[in-house]
């Protein structure tokens, strides 16, 4: 039976676990959208991950959700990535950047005041943050059918990007409410046309962004992510398994690396199992996330429910995380308030074994 410490297959590339770290937006880019030093740092901590899968990354510029996220269009980014990718490999880490656009989660005020586009012209139902405070949604316009092949192309361009910055392979964001997820569910997506009605259509958009990726990659160094369940930012499918199914036999033809599930919803609104259709269909790596104590994970690996999986908020508070899994050695616990702020406190000081660690608030800078 393989266990979390099992090495693994992924597509061309092989990793020595299974305790992947999912991405998250930290919101530490500097001036310009562009990967520092602190954000080096960072993900060189977390090393030991079998696979580190960064934070979601612009693809296209001006498509912005989060003041603060990075961007892999611009030479700037490319360098201030592959910063980030060499400080990873000096310590034998392997690292996939997700690729990503915002779609209607994109503000204005976050992107010099140019309006969001989606599958729809249908606003989120909520209020967001940008740099003016939290303000609400506002109506995208909808894409036209002419306007999707450049948004395909865009996601080409950054795949190469990325790969000129030294990643091992990228990850397609078709999750959470964002602009391929837009197209994906129903809840969202009621256009007609080639991008619209049938799942076949729905998913269109994700299989050929997933292909552009593949062209410069290879498909054994591409993976996707997607989340059936979760409602976060005002989505939601009339039949979540249904389109699992669909999505990972689509993906499975396309043998790319691996299909990262994510099994929940944030906001606990939908519910059901995602994880067996996305086993039964895709034929590749499944790797799952959202809510897993180690011990879970142990037993979904060994009982080959999954291949992996990605721990977030484990893994933000935890740099060494694989070892204190191997040892049994307590955990940190994050710090919510540093999610997103700025600067290394809650991003770059939680301690390692062996080393001191601040009261909760109070992290070393």
């Amino acid at each position: 039976m393989p266990t979390l410490f099992s090495p693994l297959v992924l597509g061309s590339l092989e990793v020595p676990n299974r305790i992947f770290m999912a991405p998250l937006t930290r919101c530490r880019a500097e001036a310009g959208d562009v990967p520092g030093e602190l954000m080096a740092t960072h993900y060189a901590q977390r090393a030991g991950a079998g696979l580190l899968i960064a934070e979601a990354t612009m693809a296209i510029a001006g498509n912005c959700a989060f003041p603060g996220a990075p961007g892999v269009h611009s030479e700037a980014q490319v360098a201030g990535w592959r910063k980030v990718t060499d400080a990873v490999h000096a310590r034998g880490g392997r690292i996939f950047l997700q690729i990503w656009h915002g779609g209607r989660a994109c503000h204005p005020l976050c992107n010099g005041g140019k309006q969001s586009v989606s599958s729809c012209a249908v606003p989120i139902d909520g209020e967001t943050f940008t740099p003016a405070g939290m303000q609400r949604h506002e109506a995208p316009r909808t894409l036209e059918d002419g306007e999707i092949p450049g948004i395909v192309e865009g996601f080409r361009r950054a795949a190469e990007n990325a790969k000129r910055a030294g990643f091992d392979g990228v990850e397609v964001h078709g999750a959470n409410g964002y602009l391929l997820d837009q197209f994906l569910r129903d809840g969202c997506n009621t256009r007609p046309g080639p991008y619209g009605g049938s799942l076949a259509n729905r998913a269109r958009l994700l299989l050929e962004v997933t292909d552009a990726a593949a062209s410069v990659f290879g498909a054994g160094r591409v993976g996707v992510r997607i989340s059936p369940l979760n409602s976060y930012n005002d989505m939601i499918d009339s039949d979540p398994m249904a389109l699992t199914e669909f999505v990972a036999r689509a993906l499975g033809e396309r043998r790319i690396a691996y299909l990262h599930v994510m099994r929940a919803d944030f906001l606990g609104k939908q519910h059901g199992d995602v994880l067996t259709p996305a086993r039964r269909a895709f034929t590749g790596a499944l790797v799952a996330n959202m809510g897993y104590t180690p011990a879970e994970a142990e037993k979904a690996v060994a009982a080959g429910a999954v291949d992996a999986v990605a721990f977030g908020t484990s893994f933000l508070a935890n740099p060494d995380l694989p070892e204190r899994i191997r040892t049994g050695a307590a955990l940190n616990a994050p710090d919510p308030a540093t999610f997103y702020s700025p600067g290394a406190a809650g991003y770059t000081d939680y301690p390692s074994l062996g080393e001191s660690f601040p009261a909760v608030g109070q992290h070393r800078a």
